[in-house]
């Protein structure tokens, strides 16, 4: 049975958010919550997967949210320069998840249909539903489309042997989580389906949906997909640098798949 390895990549953060943007039906919507933005990278031997790629200098500047490191600076101490990814799996198409996609021009793209279709259908003519994407990086996928370059998947799909995509929808129509077997068990890369461990621990909504149902199923989703709670891993929580060993000699760098700290 094929195990991978595991690392997040922290690539942004913004701290100046309060928990009124993270919480629906939170009780101190004005107290400070800050947010990591994180890229995924899968590790067997000489095999690589990336999980979405984050955003670059130019998106960081129209959308004023700085970057700490451009996303192909997040992979150079794994000797991994960016021609070389050809796999990358796409959580979903928001601008800090899909900003990325052009700076790994030979990699195929893994995403969900419902995804594709959400983009680039009528519901990006609602302001409200179109602020988290970003015209470029749609166009981007769908260029990728044209080149023969995009595997769609319709709920469940395979990408490697302990590799599987699960479509969760809410925050997006075609959010899909990611579940990697590891030395740990199997491991949930939630994305979005739970930006922070507190939106499934206690069932609080994150603001920005689609579909407040999905999400809420979502959560439930997520726990199954993991072999225990602690190996969902949410896609913006600082607590993941506390729960999870940082990986030495790596910056902004933390190993997930040995499991969080004891």
């Amino acid at each position: 049975m094929s195990e991978w390895e595991v690392f997040a990549l922290r690539y942004a953060d913004r701290n100046a958010r309060v928990r009124a943007d993270s919480f629906l039906f939170d009780d101190d919507h004005s107290a400070p919550h800050p947010m990591d933005y994180f890229m995924w990278l899968l590790r067997q031997g000489e095999r690589a997967i990336l999980v979405d790629t984050g955003y670059d200098e130019a998106e960081a500047t129209r959308r004023d949210r700085p970057i700490l490191m451009d996303p192909r600076a997040a992979l150079e101490p794994f000797g991994l320069m960016p021609d070389a990814i050809d796999t990358v799996i796409v959580t979903h198409l928001h601008y800090d998840h899909a900003g990325g996609l052009h700076l790994f021009p030979n990699a195929t793209l893994h995403m969900q249909a419902a995804e594709m279709a959400y983009a680039t259908g009528p519901c990006m003519c609602h302001d409200t539903l179109r602020m988290p994407f970003t015209g470029d990086h749609v166009c981007e996928a769908v260029k990728r489309l044209y080149r023969g370059r995009v595997v769609f998947a319709d709920g469940d799909a395979q990408i490697a042997d302990g590799v599987t995509v699960h479509r969760i929808g809410g925050h997006s129509r075609g959010l899909q989580a990611v579940r990697v077997r590891t030395q740990a068990g199997w491991l949930c890369l939630a994305s979005d389906a739970a930006h922070f461990y507190e939106n499934f621990e206690a069932g609080k909504p994150f603001p920005i949906v689609a579909d407040v149902s999905e999400m809420l199923d979502g959560f439930a989703t997520i726990q199954r997909l993991a072999s225990s709670p602690g190996l969902v891993i949410p896609g913006h929580d600082p607590l993941v640098r506390v729960r999870f060993p940082a990986e030495a000699g790596l910056p902004e760098t933390w190993r997930l798949s040995s499991g969080p700290r004891s």
